[in-house]
């Protein structure tokens, strides 16, 4: 079984930058489509960015220019850099892996963006 774990998150001042990391444990990491989601409070989970195992990008127009999601398939890791945040941003994120018709789920990691 896939686990994955979040890391990064934290308090940002607006404007500011974070990248977060979700780490796989199995090494066929490469056949997975992975994703970022984010939750804010009182609201429901909602799509961020999605890189598929062939390296196609795909993001929310909220976060377009300023977020960029990546894998280093050898470190069965996906990255998610976040530049100019904003306090709408704040939310637990949580990262992704799909594969046909499974999927699985971190931890999430919080991230919080507030002067």
């Amino acid at each position: 079984q896939v686990q994955l774990v979040e890391s990064g998150g934290g308090l940002v001042q607006p404007g500011g930058s974070l990248r977060l990391s979700c780490a796989a444990s199995k090494s066929i990491f490469s056949i997975y489509d992975m994703s970022w989601y984010h939750q804010a409070p009182g609201k429901q989970r909602e799509l961020v960015a999605a890189i598929t195992s062939g390296g196609t990008t795909n993001y929310a127009d909220s976060v377009k220019g300023r977020f960029t999601i990546s894998r280093d398939n050898a470190k069965n890791t996906v990255y998610l850099q976040m530049n100019s945040l904003n306090p709408e941003d704040t939310a637990v994120y949580f990262c992704n892996a799909r594969y046909l018709s499974w999927n699985t789920w971190g931890q999430g990691t919080q991230v919080t963006v507030s002067s």
